[in-house]
């Protein structure tokens, strides 16, 4: 199967490019259905993709021998860490096309078509649980300036870096983050109510990746030489695991978590080094207990 739609038309010499795009490509039914909807029956063409995309998918080969293989790390200083999680309410994030059937139609990767929630969003919503678990709450509610007094704590900036605005000084942090893919897309239906005659007004349609679903956060905590500032793993890690359990089972990682979407249950933890063998545990004390002298034994390279 041809994904890039020109690559298609370059094997294909006797086909000149039309307004339709042939069947198989990733994106052609999606192109399809939102013509479909611009210019006629705005309803049927809606139906016709909810229908099938709430047929169950498997994530393509080409996403799972992209995914990352921490056992062999070239470095004992680093430490490959996997989250398998189950979504307790639905997750969201909106898509960056243009013209789609659906009015919040979820993100998904252009050409495989499948959702997926991004490294950097990981990054975001990770860098903010970590403020969060340092009192980040309380010193808004002080009526402080965020972007004038608050002081980021080392151990935050050893992990995520500077932020992007950030002009002196600026480097990376030692987490590598990569994207969660998910199998299964649903959807929610919103209608808002007017105050005065408590009758609906429009339905708004998202399209979301439903509860139930499983996704793995992968990431890898790997300080370069010379990092600063400078952390003690042993330090730094248990506080970085304690964000991603509150992340995933309290705040959740989606939008308009405000109204509780995104939030999951932790089915497994695991960890990985370059002179151990691979550890699974289901709780988040029991995989440290495990991996606490990992990265603090003699002889790093």
């Amino acid at each position: 199967m041809t994904w890039d739609y020109f690559v298609y038309l370059s094997q294909n010499h006797n086909l000149r490019e039309e307004e339709t795009l042939p069947e198989g490509l990733a994106s052609g039914f999606v192109d399809e259905v939102s013509v479909r909807f611009f210019t006629g029956n705005k309803e049927a063409a809606r139906k016709r993709y909810m229908k099938v995309a709430n047929k169950d998918f498997s994530i393509p080969q080409e996403i799972q021998h992209a995914e990352p293989d921490f056992s062999s790390l070239p470095s004992s200083r680093w430490l490959g860490l996997q989250v398998d999680f189950k979504l307790l309410t639905s997750w969201y994030s909106k898509d960056d096309r243009i013209f789609h059937v659906m009015d919040n139609p979820v993100r998904k990767d252009r050409i495989l078509g499948v959702p997926f929630m991004s490294p950097t969003s990981w990054k975001g919503l990770l860098r903010w649980a970590c403020r969060m678990r340092e009192d980040l709450l309380e010193f808004l509610e002080s009526e402080k300036s965020f972007e004038k007094e608050w002081d980021e704590p080392p151990w935050i900036l050893h992990l995520f870096g500077n932020p992007k605005e950030e002009s002196e000084n600026f480097h990376r942090g030692a987490l590598v983050f990569y994207p969660t893919w998910f199998d299964r897309i649903g959807f929610e239906v919103i209608n808002p109510h007017r105050r005065a005659t408590r009758a609906g007004t429009q339905p708004i349609y998202y399209e979301v990746v439903p509860p139930g679903a499983i996704g793995t956060l992968s990431l890898l905590y790997a300080p370069w030489p010379g990092i600063k500032p400078e952390a003690n793993p042993t330090e730094v890690l248990p506080k970085l695991l304690e964000a991603i359990e509150i992340l995933l089972s309290t705040y959740g990682i989606s939008a308009k978590r405000t109204v509780g979407w995104g939030t999951a249950r932790i089915e497994q933890w695991r960890a990985f080094h370059k002179k151990h063998d691979p550890v699974e545990k289901t709780q988040r004390e029991e995989l440290w207990e495990e991996i606490k002298d990992w990265l603090t034994e003699g002889g790093n390279s």
